[in-house]
């Protein structure tokens, strides 16, 4: 978990933050002192934050971590999912505290346990990151374009901004996805009118939700030995809980003939766009 130490950006809310006050003044991209850390921030609705902590080397960018900031019933959620660490399971801290700091804790987990954020001004933070007992570190965050600070990153000459709001992209043309892989389930029956209607209902379902603006990849997998079926790729559903919900319309996933594993992923935002071509390119339907 060696990136949530630098990573957390910064739960830090302004002096007069209530528990009541969604902090959606973290919006926009923070840079960790003396290191090339960043955090980006968008706002999903008015109760979500997502974000994504990254490396930025020789104009490269190296995804570390993906992050949700959820707001229910008036206090705050922190999650973050480290890339190739915990098989893709994400890490919670639950608030107790708000006001002039922002203090999240999860006394079950290894290292950090304690989350504090403290608010120096609109563009600089300070966070502790420790164990509940005074073990840790306190580094502070700055954030990139405002005013005194330099902001290095590079504009597009082609950017659409129409476009851009259309597909719900961040300021790099991504946004977050909901990666299902589907396996072979613990229903393995061998009755032939069965499967036959199962599979008819199961690609009814990917056609519905590829209408209903949900599902943007789905495709079948070669033979492994891993029993991995297929794959889809859902947009603009949620959580991982919210998608597992929706999967369970498919009728061979609530058969068990599918089983899921559902992972949070990073891509481009312009992926629907492949879609009217892929409606003009068959000839048979499936």
């Amino acid at each position: 978990m060696k990136y949530i130490l630098t990573s957390l950006l910064l739960l830090l809310v302004h002096q007069t933050f209530s528990q009541s006050t969604f902090p959606s003044f973290l919006k926009g991209t923070w840079k960790q002192e003396n290191t090339s850390l960043y955090e980006h921030w968008d706002s999903l609705n008015l109760q979500t934050l997502k974000g994504f902590s990254y490396i930025l080397k020789e104009g490269n960018m190296k995804v570390s971590e993906y992050l949700d900031l959820t707001s229910k019933n008036n206090m705050l959620t922190y999650t973050a999912t480290v890339v190739r660490q915990n098989s893709g399971k994400s890490v919670s801290f639950k608030q107790i505290k708000a006001g002039a700091e922002l203090v999240f804790e999860n006394p079950t987990h290894d290292f950090p346990k304690k989350l504090v954020y403290k608010r120096i001004s609109d563009s600089e933070i300070q966070v502790e990151v420790s164990d509940g007992k005074g073990k840790g570190e306190t580094f502070k965050m700055f954030k990139q374009g405002g005013e005194g600070v330099k902001d290095t990153t590079t504009a597009n000459p082609q950017y659409d901004k129409a476009l851009a709001e259309k597909l719900g992209s961040d300021d790099y043309g991504m946004k977050s996805y909901i990666l299902a892989i589907l396996k072979t389930g613990t229903n393995q029956t061998a009755d032939k009118n069965e499967l036959q209607e199962l599979f008819r209902g199961h690609m009814n379902n990917i056609n519905r939700l590829v209408e209903e603006g949900k599902l943007v990849v789905a495709g079948p997998l070669g033979k492994n030995d891993k029993t991995y079926r297929g794959i889809f790729i859902l947009k603009d559903v949620g959580t991982i809980d919210a998608a597992k919900e929706l999967l369970q319309t498919d009728p061979a996933v609530k058969a068990g003939v599918f089983e899921l594993e559902l992972y949070n992923w990073y891509g481009s935002a312009a992926l629907p766009e492949y879609l009217p071509a892929s409606d003009k390119i068959w000839k048979i339907k499936h």
